[in-house]
């Protein structure tokens, strides 16, 4: 028996190291599923490539009643958004009572929606408008839930970029942009009262592409390096991520809410890029996702909060052929729309293909008329 437990060990670390540990238990990150393409597969397809995966958390950008209607009874948990154009509207009361009756109500429990997020990157532009209605949609939206009894099982929250910080080094000094704390300290203080999750869109990429020379590439692959140490904590950084996420921490203490958890909302590496993104390649994509997918399997923390593992969402699923920018916007997915890995790090999922014209021409179900058939069945 011992030499059994041993080889199983044995076969454990052989797999972790090769990053085929992936596919025998299952992806431990939450997947982006951005839908900015015309040639994606159809919600149900996508459904079974996930669950091929063992994914069992996704976060959308809108909420997209295909997609949540395809996910029924799948026990993926979902995290939808309200985009920012709707974030002024959501700041009336009925009207987000009246969006949450419509896209979130009519799918639970069937589909496992544990999360709002409202608006996206709000405070990285200049619309002092959006940035001042941003608390009070999160509010109605918290109280639509409240008036509804579902505070419990979904939290609002909303995802922001690192541009929100002043500074980010080092770590234990990271602070806020002193511009924002009218915006930002009472969001924390719904945060603290709500017990919802603070989260970030963190990409070290965006780092090494601005500052090739200075930033070592293998720190931010989480590749083996010396780390950086924190002159003021004397604790090492191995990869620039955890960096990011612990001068986050470090500015919402500053500001007096240590109770609060910061979660990465989005995080990856694009496979493309044009001539001057520099370390646009699918060889460091790969490194990238495949070891910020290893350690989060091992339930590492950062050094500030160690026993803490670290939450995090990756981006993205597939390539978005029709999103706007350079090349690298395009091309940060795991998967091509055919369902192809775009590089090779154990995750080899199952696309079904598609269905025939015939099949094609049966009449779409409801979520109501698809709740009604799970009813009769149970």
């Amino acid at each position: 028996m011992a030499k059994q437990k041993s080889g199983c060990f044995l076969l454990y670390l052989l797999l972790l190291f090769s990053g085929q540990v992936i596919q025998i238990l299952g992806i431990t990150v939450g997947i982006n599923y951005g839908q900015i393409a015309n040639n994606l597969p159809s919600p149900s397809r996508v459904a079974s490539l996930l669950h091929s995966l063992s994914v069992s958390r996704v976060k959308l950008y809108d909420a997209d009643q295909s997609v949540l209607s395809a996910f029924i009874n799948t026990d993926i948990e979902f995290v939808i958004g309200i985009g920012n154009e709707n974030v002024s509207t959501m700041t009336d009361p009925a009207k987000a009572l009246g969006w949450l009756q419509q896209h979130v109500l009519p799918y639970l429990p069937y589909t496992k929606i544990t999360c709002i997020t409202v608006g996206n990157e709000v405070f990285k532009g200049n619309d002092t408008v959006l940035m001042a209605n941003l608390l009070p949609a999160m509010q109605s939206v918290y109280q639509g839930l409240v008036s509804l009894g579902l505070d419990k099982q979904v939290n609002v929250t909303s995802s922001h970029s690192l541009d929100m910080l002043g500074n980010s080094y080092p770590p234990s000094a990271g602070s806020f942009r002193q511009d924002l704390a009218v915006y930002i300290q009472p969001i924390l203080d719904f945060h603290s009262m709500t017990k919802s999750p603070f989260l970030i869109n963190a990409y070290p990429y965006f780092a090494y592409k601005a500052n090739p020379g200075a930033v070592s590439l293998d720190y931010v692959l989480f590749e083996p390096n010396p780390g950086v140490t924190d002159p003021l904590t004397n604790l090492n950084y191995d990869n620039m991520l955890y960096a990011q996420i612990d001068a986050v921490y470090s500015a919402v203490r500053a500001w007096g809410r240590p109770d609060i958890e910061v979660r990465i909302s989005e995080t990856g590496w694009p496979s493309r890029g044009d001539s001057d993104e520099v370390g646009a390649t699918p060889e460091n994509a790969a490194k990238y996702n495949s070891n910020l997918l290893q350690r989060t399997a091992m339930k590492q923390g950062t050094p500030m909060n160690p026993t803490l593992p670290v939450d995090i969402y990756v981006f993205a699923l597939f390539n978005e052929d029709l999103k706007p920018g350079p090349t690298s916007e395009r091309n940060y997915g795991l998967f091509y729309p055919d369902g192809t890995p775009v590089y090779n790090i154990g995750l080899n999922g199952y696309l079904p293909p598609m269905l025939s014209s015939s099949f094609k021409m049966m009449p779409a179900l409801s979520i109501f008329e698809i709740a009604a058939a799970i009813l009769l069945l149970a």
